[in-house]
């Protein structure tokens, strides 16, 4: 998942949004990038893979100068694309994922379009975007039809002489939310970018929704629609604890997901509760307030140059990641029971190699893990997270059990049945833990606090949302 920020200001506007990009740093690994117009477009694209943002790009920033302005915080496609159209010229950045950007990509080949950005054989999605945009007679027709043709999720923000526009995918899958500040617009996909920038929130778009973002504030381009199915996994993991999703805080989420988890742990004696840092940490908190055992840290994460192990593509990144990033405390560990705080199990080799076997390692008495979200089921159709059926853990225990991988999992799904009882079994002995238990879709669902049909909970059902 990437995330994106713009802003339009009656001055100056690169400070706020360099330091409102940045806050999009949790979301992405491979790319970051800026675009500014002034008296003319000026833009900046870096590989953060290696490095942090802010210091890829503050010498850029003090060079760069304009009223309205672009960033983001990729998770594959080098961005933000620069384009000359028929609309005039213009800089694009998106977030999400297009399943069927291949055929899509083809299909403009076929009419003479070519492609100037290429990444390992398939084209640069965001400027497949912007060609498709440039099909259209105006830049919100061109967004529209953008719309109609995609399999997948894209939310994305467009800077031109007349402001930025931003248009929210049509199923709301990915936020994006305006703010302001004196004589400057904002709009982000994170809220947590507006809180030290002292940017107040003043609408969160609507799935669908096209607006144009000028120093007069925000004019409607296409109205959107009432219908949202956001992700769910923002609260769960993705999204950054300060974050709020359709008005809803992630890190208070997070607290009732763990609430949650303890209320159905009434057969267990443990010492001390933990949450894997940084995104287990909430749902620890929450287990914590619940089951009146004391919160206390065994691993604690060495923040400086180590991100996610989750969002890296390679598998080698993530494990490296994983293995340098937490170190643990024997004196916090020795001879005691643990329960660990996880937000979810993906593909579960970290959580075994880099995690539990450090616990083991200073001496853990027992490990009882709890995932703050059910088995992870299917890869995700509407960002870049799990990337194959294969790599999930759920799915490796049905094939072990069923001897081969089968297309019918409804009764692994179901919490209450022998066969989920059977996979859960699977799982904690191949992770080597004392116990495992997930989080039910029902507890998850409360804890979110929205209605389950305004939730895309496609990775762990399968039930795809109907494309509005």
């Amino acid at each position: 998942m990437s995330g994106i920020f713009g802003v339009v200001s009656k001055k100056n506007c690169l400070e706020t949004l360099l330091y409102g990009t940045d806050y999009h740093s949790h979301l992405g690994t491979q790319y970051g990038g800026l675009a500014v117009l002034g008296k003319d477009f000026q833009r900046q694209i870096h590989n953060i893979s290696q490095g942090q943002f802010k210091s890829k790009f503050y010498d850029d920033s003090r060079k760069m100068a304009g009223n309205k302005g672009i960033g983001v915080i990729s998770d594959s496609n080098e961005q933000p694309m620069y384009l000359e159209s028929k609309f005039g010229k213009f800089c694009l950045v998106t977030s999400g994922l297009i399943e069927n950007a291949d055929s899509l990509a083809t299909q403009l080949f076929d009419k003479g379009i070519s492609f100037s950005e290429m990444q390992d054989g398939s084209v640069n999605v965001t400027e497949l975007v912007a060609k498709l945009i440039n099909t259209g007679k105006t830049i919100t027709d061109g967004i529209e039809k953008m719309f109609d043709a995609i399999d997948g999720s894209c939310s994305l923000l467009l800077l031109n002489k007349d402001g930025v526009y931003a248009a929210r995918d049509r199923l709301g899958y990915t936020p994006l939310v305006i703010g302001k500040k004196d004589d400057t617009w904002a709009i982000t996909s994170e809220t947590t970018a507006f809180l030290n920038n002292k940017i107040e929130i003043t609408e969160y778009l609507k799935p669908g929704q096209i607006v144009l973002l000028t120093e007069n504030g925000p004019q409607v381009k296409q109205k959107g629609s009432l219908s949202c199915q956001i992700c769910t996994f923002l609260w769960i993991y993705t999204g950054f604890p300060a974050s709020d999703y359709e008005n809803i805080n992630a890190e208070i989420v997070r607290e009732r997901c763990g609430r949650s988890l303890a209320k159905r742990d009434k057969d267990i004696e443990v010492d001390l509760v933990a949450g894997i840092p940084d995104s287990g940490m909430g749902h620890a908190v929450g287990y914590a307030m619940e089951s009146g055992k004391p919160l206390r840290r065994p691993l604690v994460k060495y923040t400086p140059g180590y991100g996610r192990s989750y969002t890296p593509p390679l598998q080698e990144t993530r494990d490296l990641v994983a293995t340098m990033k937490l170190i643990p405390i024997k004196e916090v560990i020795k001879n005691n029971r643990i329960v660990i705080c996880e937000d979810s199990i993906v593909r579960g080799t970290q959580l075994k190699n880099f995690t539990v076997n450090k616990l083991w390692d200073c001496g853990a008495k027992e490990i009882h893990v709890r995932a703050a979200c059910p088995p992870l089921m299917f890869p995700c159709k509407f960002c870049l997270s799990t990337r194959s059926i294969d790599e999930l853990a759920a799915r490796k225990a049905i094939r072990a059990l069923e001897g081969k991988n089968i297309e019918n999992i409804s009764e692994y799904i179901d919490h209450t049945t022998e066969k989920y009882k059977k996979m859960v079994e699977w799982v904690t002995k191949d992770l080597n833990v004392s116990t495992i238990r997930y989080q039910t879709l029902e507890d998850m669902v409360t804890a979110v606090g929205l209605p389950k049909e305004k939730l895309c909970t496609y990775c762990w059902t399968g039930q795809c949302p109907a494309k509005n």
